[in-house]
């Protein structure tokens, strides 16, 4: 009956605090205004990324550069399911906060928290185990196998902590802050580099130094969302909230499974593409691995938009505000097609100068490797609009409450990576690889672009039918 009472969620958003109020004005601008400072915050977090990159290519060398990309897959295993995990357990806070159920809001987030503490210890501690077979099964050449494992380790042992900001992020963005995220990603930019610097190239660490760079990063950044969130008055936790509640940690792993397991399908794909990969050797692996890096430049804002989106669409839902809910998407779609647009002209232009900075012109294999790197970019670049569309429809559908397509998304990304990277291969060879990741966009995106359109529409219907069974009511008062 929400969307009877559409002024319901309003009355009470006194009460949550410093809950930005994304059911009431422009769409346009509450979205961007939300979106930017993430914007900016996952750009600090690509530049620290990119930072260990550029500096082990750099200052390490070519082998070493190989040795990352090599883990990249492999750690995705983890830190996309992580991350997503905590997307999925913010949906329902979101709700809460657009309901204004403040007693909800506190319980929610508390069992969000302690099924974090209990996934992250769990992973921190199997995974590392799992380091060696898990590149053996990927045939990692042997001449980057050693640099690759120790890098994968420490990633592994700091999961942990990586879900532990991802889940504070999380929280604050539920509430409609962007801005602190962006704050702690700035402060771990900074350490980042400096850790960086020294670990690397003052204590000859190597990539294991850049990996323990990256987890203290992170918890420095986890450390200050933290101290932000206990100021938010909504999250003024008592020992009662944080019993153990089993129906919310079930509602919550509802929501946050099915996207976890979308990302295990994700990975299962690009674990795969990495197998056939390796198989053309470490000049080819430090090509792709140079221009992955950029890929996170390429989709930070789509990340970003994403974020938005699920936080507006997730308010407006709990809230009942189905016509803002169209108006929304109207509004994301345009502000997507706007950046994705302009960064692909950026790449265009400037894509072989950013690839520099990751591949030392002193090495004798360099032109080559940079020849690979920039046409993978071209690619990608021409079909970043793809991307785009696939984060803003997958988010909304999150925001609304439905991890089920997200995840059937996931496996259609799957199966479009794995299908480009064994057949194309057979006629392109190496080249037909620059095509798996736009394949795997294409089909994720067919899926949840009418799934989204379905859910809405389904739901005016739903709605409908109350008001009609309300005005037709004769039942005595």
């Amino acid at each position: 009956m929400r969307f009877l009472h559409k002024g319901k969620a309003s009355s009470h958003k006194e009460s949550t605090g410093r809950a930005k109020d994304m059911t009431k004005g422009n769409p346009t601008g509450l979205i961007f205004s939300f979106a930017l400072p993430l914007i900016l915050g996952n750009l600090g977090q690509q530049l620290y990324m990119i930072t260990d990159t550029m500096i082990v290519g750099q200052g390490v060398g070519l082998k070493a550069l190989a040795s990352l990309g090599a883990t990249d897959w492999i750690y995705w295993l983890v830190l996309w399911p992580v991350q997503f995990l905590t997307q999925g357990f913010a949906v329902l806070i979101t709700q809460n906060i657009g309901e204004g159920n403040e007693k909800n809001i506190k319980k929610s987030i508390a069992m969000s928290a302690l099924l974090c503490l209990a996934v992250g210890a769990l992973v921190s501690v199997l995974f590392p185990l799992l380091a060696k077979p898990l590149l053996g099964l990927l045939k990692t050449p042997a001449d980057i196998f050693d640099g690759a494992y120790s890098y994968v380790t420490v990633m592994y042992a700091g999961t942990l902590i990586v879900m532990a900001y991802n889940m504070a992020s999380a929280v604050l963005r539920a509430f409609g802050d962007g801005k602190t995220p962006l704050l702690g990603m700035i402060i771990a930019a900074v350490l980042n580099i400096g850790l960086d610097l020294l670990l690397v190239m003052e204590f000859r660490w190597g990539i294991t130094g850049a990996a323990a760079a990256t987890i203290f990063s992170q918890l420095a950044a986890f450390l200050y969302c933290l101290f932000m969130i206990g100021k938010i008055p909504a999250v003024n936790m008592k020992r009662g909230d944080w019993k153990l509640d089993v129906s919310v940690a079930k509602q919550l792993l509802k929501l946050g499974t099915p996207l976890a397991l979308s990302h295990v399908a994700i990975v299962i794909g690009g674990i795969i593409l990495q197998f056939v990969i390796n198989g053309f050797g470490s000049l080819f692996i430090a090509a792709f691995t140079a221009t992955n890096k950029l890929y996170g430049l390429l989709e930070s804002t789509a990340i970003s938009f994403g974020f938005a989106t699920a936080t507006y669409m997730g308010q407006n839902w709990g809230a009942g505000n189905l016509e803002r809910i169209r108006m929304g998407m109207r509004s994301a779609m345009k502000l997507a097609a706007v950046f994705s647009v302009s960064i692909s002209l950026l790449m265009l232009a400037f894509g072989k100068n950013l690839l520099l900075l990751f591949i030392s012109s002193a090495n004798e294999d360099a032109p080559r490797v940079l020849e690979l790197a920039y046409q993978y970019l071209v690619i990608m670049s021409v079909t970043l609009m793809i991307l785009y569309i696939l984060h803003v429809y997958r988010s909304a559908i999150q925001g609304m409450g439905n991890t089920i397509v997200p995840m059937i998304a996931g496996i259609m990304e799957c199966v479009g990576r794995i299908s480009v990277a064994l057949l194309l291969t057979r006629v392109m060879g190496e080249y037909g690889l620059f095509f798996a990741e736009s394949a795997a966009w294409l089909g994720s995106a067919a899926c949840v672009t009418p799934a989204y359109y379905f859910m809405v529409r389904g739901r005016a219907l739903a709605g409908g039918k109350e008001e009609r069974a309300v005005k037709t009511c004769t039942c005595p008062r």
